[in-house]
C-alpha cells in the first residue's frame, strides 16, 4: 500500500486536513532527517517524521499505514510519539499593557478630552 505523507499526516490526526498537512509539508514546518520533501512522497514504515506545530516540536516514527482518518485512539496506533516531553514554561508578562483610565458603566458619553485620553491608548480605532 502506497500512502502520500499529506494523507498520512492527515489521518492520524496531526492536522485538520490534507491541504493544511500539505502546505506544512511545503513551507518546511514537517522534516525527514532534516531534509525537506515533497507532500506527494510515499511513506514507509520506520521513517522519522519532525513536525513543528506552532510553537510545539513533534517526533513521530511510522508503524503502520493508514490514509482512513479515524478517533484519536486508533490514529494513536499508526504512530510512535518520540517528542521530549514539554515542560511548563514560566508565565511571561501579559504581552498588552494595562489601560489606567476607567470609565464607570452608565456614566454617559465621555467627554472631548476622555475622547482623546482614549484615542492615545489605541481605544477609538
Amino acid at each position: 500500500m502506497e500512502i502520500r505523507a499529506d494523507t498520512y499526516l492527515w489521518a492520524i490526526r496531526m492536522y485538520k486536513s490534507r491541504t493544511l498537512a500539505g502546505t506544512a509539508i511545503k513551507g518546511g514546518k514537517v522534516k525527514l532527517g532534516g531534509e525537506n520533501f515533497k507532500p506527494s512522497r510515499i511513506i514507509k514504515i520506520g521513517e522519522r517524521y519532525t513536525l513543528t506545530i506552532g510553537t510545539i516540536k513533534k517526533i513521530i516514527e511510522v508503524v503502520t499505514l493508514t490514509e482512513k482518518r479515524g478517533s484519536f485512539e486508533i490514529a494513536k496506533k499508526h504512530y510512535i510519539d518520540h517528542s521530549p516531553s514539554i515542560e511548563k514554561t514560566e508565565k511571561q508578562a501579559a504581552a498588552f499593557f494595562k489601560v489606567n483610565i476607567k470609565r464607570e458603566k452608565g456614566s454617559g458619553r465621555p467627554t472631548k478630552k476622555e475622547r482623546r485620553d482614549m484615542d492615545d491608548f489605541g481605544w477609538g480605532d
